[in-house]
């Protein structure tokens, strides 16, 4: 019988990498075991192996597993992997093939409903991953992966940057807003899905931000501004996150939700916000010459537009 093997040895050498390479032909054990690792290589994607006959029957795709049945995900179909990559994990070294850090995002079981050279349909039954897929083959070498169950996650909301109302003077009941600093830059939603944003197409510097959620969705409020000569995205909101919108919780939930994770980076951070100490950041607002504040209802949902939830108030 020919190794299914030999062209996952032909790419490798086990004195220049980490990776499983075994010296025999695979025998089939009869297992039906998968793993998804996710693979920070020269692109992000996701690597899907599903054990066949004694190999990892591998597939790379780019976005991850597709969460509604409505969105069809490239999958680009791979050479065989040995069974010891159910476990592996670890730095595959720069200029190797593959090379960069490889995680195990999810592993367990499956059912196999069909396999042929064109179609692949198999149950998923994961910690993170689960649910009815079907491989397919388009015309030529590529390959499709689509979800053949229900939506396993809100749409992203369709929404237009939520704006103050402007103000005199800050508000009375102060203990019932939040105060942050109004930067005067440009509003920017960036939605996240699959390690990638479509705000990248403005801002390029913003794919590594996308690139460090992995598989995590998420919607973030921001403004660009200008620091130093060099622009950054002050992020100060969250509208989605993990596939559930958050448009509809009050600020104060989104506001932690935002701060969990923990945004900051070389071109990216999170926006400080002060709940009800609106008279000292006002004064930090004229000290550092920025145009104002803006108050934030603890209790307010994400309008789309101008809002009285929020106040603009001139430094």
């Amino acid at each position: 019988m020919a190794d299914k093997l030999e062209r996952y040895r032909s790419k490798r050498d086990p004195s220049r990498t980490p990776e499983p390479v075994p010296a025999t032909p695979p025998e089939d054990g009869g297992g039906a075991a998968f793993v998804i690792q996710e693979h920070h290589a020269r692109s992000l994607h996701w690597d899907l192996r599903l054990e066949r006959d004694g190999v990892l029957a591998s597939w790379a795709v780019p976005k991850g597993l597709p969460a509604d049945p409505g969105t069809n995900h490239l999958a680009v179909h791979t050479e065989d992997h040995p069974m010891e990559y159910l476990t592996f994990h670890g730095e595959i070294p720069k200029g190797e093939y593959g090379g960069g850090t490889m995680t195990v995002w999810d592993t367990g079981t499956y059912e196999t409903e069909k396999w042929s050279e064109r179609e692949v349909k198999f149950v998923l039954h994961g910690r993170r991953a689960s649910g009815r897929f079907v491989l397919f083959r388009t015309r030529g070498k590529n390959w499709m992966i689509h979800r053949m169950d229900a939506p396993v996650r809100d749409p992203f909301p369709d929404v237009a940057p939520m704006l103050p109302t402007e103000r005199a003077r800050p508000p009375r009941d102060a203990a019932a807003y939040a105060f942050e600093f109004a930067w005067g830059g440009r509003r920017l939603l960036v939605p996240v899905d699959g390690g990638r944003t479509t705000a990248a197409r403005e801002h390029p510097w913003l794919r590594p931000l996308a690139e460090s959620f992995g598989s995590r969705t998420a919607v973030l409020d921001g403004e660009v501004v200008t620091l130093a000569g060099t622009e950054i995205l002050v992020v100060q909101d969250l509208l989605y996150d993990e596939g559930r919108s958050l448009v509809d919780e009050p600020f104060a939930d989104r506001r932690a939700a935002l701060e969990a994770l923990g945004l900051a980076g070389p071109r990216w951070q999170t926006a400080p916000s002060w709940p009800g100490e609106a008279g000292a950041v006002r004064q930090a607002a004229r000290e550092q010459g920025l145009p104002g504040v803006v108050a934030k209802r603890l209790d307010s949902r994400y309008e789309s537009g101008t809002s009285t939830s929020w106040l603009f108030i001139p430094s």
